[in-house]
């Protein structure tokens, strides 16, 4: 996943609570605030920003004279799927990412948004797989990796989902470092929130974020709110372009969460 300061998706031609409800979430349907000025949000700070899978397929296609115009719809597929989950449409993201694969079967080792699409579906054992699939492509992936965890922690439970959990390089943000190190080894998240509580608004977003979703994972439905809520609503959650503050806000409207 590349860094990136913040953008629109389409600048660039392009990776809980108690247990998630069975039943409440096949379609979520959400509209979201677009800041056409970007300048007026923080820096983005996640490694998710807008890398498109199909950016190196279309390379490999310039060198060996492959279906560009399958790459390019394949392409156009991700960003739809990518424009239907930031809405909260998570269904129809999924079958647009899928129709990436169908498209261009490489994407598929690459397509983290897909993992995150099929978390919120339910579908957990084919979350995994996609994790794992990116953390093999990608041996760096923190977020990944974490992700991976939370999809088999509602399949097997903590400990076992631990003793699976997958090891990956170390993170630059000392934020992801601190929270890669809870979730594999255990931890304390209201000491990852209070540690970022006064730094960077991206680092506090990150921190909220993954303590809720370490909360989530144990079942603890009040904890898990409090901290996605505050991500959600918190500055770098609020105006950010980062696909992760459209997840924070997703996971809100799935869990039948209010922000306000």
């Amino acid at each position: 996943m590349a860094t990136s300061s913040s953008l629109s998706v389409a600048a660039l031609p392009f990776h809980r609570a108690a247990k998630p409800h069975k039943n409440s979430i096949r379609l979520c349907h959400l509209t979201f605030g677009t800041h056409s000025s970007i300048a007026s949000a923080p820096l983005s700070f996640s490694r998710r920003l807008f890398f498109l899978p199909t950016a190196a397929s279309a390379i490999w296609d310039a060198l060996t004279g492959g279906p560009q115009g399958s790459v390019r719809e394949a392409s156009l597929a991700v960003r739809r799927g990518m424009k239907l989950f930031r809405e909260g449409d998570v269904s129809e993201s999924l079958i647009e990412f899928d129709r990436a694969i169908e498209l261009d079967p490489r994407q598929k080792a690459y397509l983290w948004q897909r993992g995150l699409s099929l978390y919120y579906l339910n579908r957990f054992e084919e979350g995994a797989t996609q994790f794992r699939l990116d953390v093999a492509a990608n041996p760096n992936d923190t977020e990944e990796s974490i992700w991976c965890y939370l999809c088999e922690s509602q399949l097997f439970g903590v400990t076992e989902a631990r003793k699976r959990f997958l090891e990956v390089g170390q993170d630059r943000r000392p934020v992801m470092r601190e929270a890669y190190l809870m979730f594999k080894n255990g931890g304390d998240p209201e000491m990852l929130v209070s540690k970022f509580s006064s730094g960077r608004e991206d680092e506090f977003f990150y921190a909220s974020l993954y303590a809720g979703l370490y909360y989530e994972s144990l079942s603890d439905t009040n904890s898990a709110k409090l901290h996605i809520v505050k991500a959600c609503n918190s500055l770098y959650g609020s105006r950010s372009d980062d696909y992760m503050a459209s997840l924070s806000k997703v996971h809100s409207l799935c869990r039948n969460w209010s922000l306000s």
